[in-house]
């Protein structure tokens, strides 16, 4: 693993997705709080998921990353961008699944906040967006105290969703706490 596909916030590891993470990423959607918003995966979903983001991140240079504990290797979940066709138009998408047992202690923000300068300090991003069903008042919340916008409901897989924006800030934000180490 190169130093590129390795960030640091304040208290997790953020790796780059690809196979080797497949064990770590079937963990995660198999926890009942996380499958209640994923679906069941199966373990041939999961192989597929992984090589796709691995792909994404070799083409696009973004996708998701898998998110560990800095100090006990464990895992915390996975995050961060990818590319999202909205309303036919191109969108660095932000977004976050965790281990039920990481709910609650700032993780999501701090993966939003790794992913958000990801978006405007690298890739130059006029806007980043976020969305979750309607229904999933935790993610919203978490959308909002990192700064998001409500912008407005749509459909999903005949599911009702909100979307949030957030466009690029006047100041960069700022980059204390996530290095390349």
């Amino acid at each position: 693993m190169s130093h590129s596909d390795v960030r640091f916030t304040e208290r997790l590891r953020l790796e780059s997705m690809d196979v080797r993470h497949a064990d770590d990423l079937f963990a995660l959607y198999r926890d009942p709080a996380v499958a209640e918003w994923y679906g069941e995966w199966t373990r041939e979903q999961i192989d597929l998921e992984v090589a796709r983001t691995a792909r994404c991140w070799r083409v696009d240079g973004v996708h998701k990353w898998m998110a560990y504990d800095r100090v006990t290797d464990e895992v915390v979940g996975r995050g961060g961008l990818s590319r999202k066709h909205l309303d036919g138009d191109e969108h660095l998408e932000l977004g976050w699944a965790l281990h039920q047992r990481f709910w609650g202690h700032g993780y999501a923000a701090e993966i939003g906040r790794a992913g958000l300068r990801m978006a405007f300090d690298e890739l130059d991003a006029d806007e980043v967006v976020s969305f979750t069903e309607t229904r999933n008042k935790r993610s919203r919340a978490v959308m909002e105290r990192l700064g998001f916008h409500y912008r407005r409901n749509f459909s999903l897989r005949g599911e009702p969703f909100a979307l949030y924006a957030f466009p690029r800030p006047e100041q960069p934000p700022t980059t204390a706490g996530a290095s390349a180490e």
